[in-house]
């Protein structure tokens, strides 16, 4: 696969995932122009096209009228759709990241959900479910037997594996433990002969120059869109 053609997969992540590493975890819409995750994994659904009104049919058929979904990229819903949340984000190209082991880090799985769980909701880094561990790996580390900090893996378009969940306890912060993770975590993407990437929201400064200094290179900037399906008349 060419740098070229492996990049293009970055401007569709969910549905190039969907239909590679995560098709075990999709579900597709009855004219094949949609895909979703798994409600329990990620709300996160691609288009064929986002361009062809056929394709976002096919995800309203899909989701459900008056359902939520989220989306990402440069898009445009057409009429109908409702945009609750409309969020700016950056996507991080990481092939020039440094990736080592974190001989501290543990794996973590789906025993460890509920201390996941608990560290999102105190973090907040982004849309975290009860099988969402089980999109790629997870390390965590631990203090006192108590999870500090994590990172792992969404979405995984064809060559590519977001780094996502990043999140550090306020208590235990400016130890360099999310960078240690985000390292260790992008070694065993590499170990797979993919490249790591990122999207964080372009309000997220402090993290966004993190993942700079890092070595993780702007690539683009989509949106997150979390929408509303149509409601049918009558």
């Amino acid at each position: 696969m060419s740098t070229e053609t492996g990049a293009r997969a970055l401007d569709n992540p969910v549905w190039s995932a969907l239909h590679g590493a995560h098709r075990d975890v999709a579900r597709f819409g009855p004219a094949g122009l949609a895909a979703r995750y798994s409600a329990d994994t990620t709300p996160f659904a691609g288009l064929a096209d986002p361009r062809d009104p056929r394709a976002w049919a096919d995800l309203a058929e899909l989701v459900g009228p008056g359902r939520s979904v989220w989306v990402t990229g440069l898009l445009t819903p057409p009429p109908g759709w409702e945009t609750a949340v409309a969020l700016p984000g950056v996507q991080l190209d990481g092939r020039a990241v440094r990736a080592e082991p974190a001989p501290d880090a543990v794996r973590l799985g789906p025993a460890d959900v509920p201390e996941m769980l608990e560290l999102v909701a105190l973090t907040r880094p982004g849309p975290f479910l009860d099988r969402t561990v089980e999109l790629g790996t997870y390390l965590g580390v631990r203090q006192g037997g108590r999870l500090v900090a994590m990172a792992g893996e969404r979405m995984r378009p064809a060559g590519w594996s977001e780094l996502s969940a990043v999140c550090t306890h306020p208590d235990h912060r400016g130890r360099g433990l999310a960078a240690r993770l985000i390292r260790a975590v992008a070694a065993e993407v590499r170990e797979r002969g993919e490249s790591p990437f990122l999207h964080a929201a372009a309000q997220n400064t402090g993290a966004v120059r993190l993942y700079e200094s890092m070595g993780f290179a702007l690539r683009r900037r989509p949106d997150f869109l979390g929408l509303r399906t149509p409601v049918k008349e009558g």
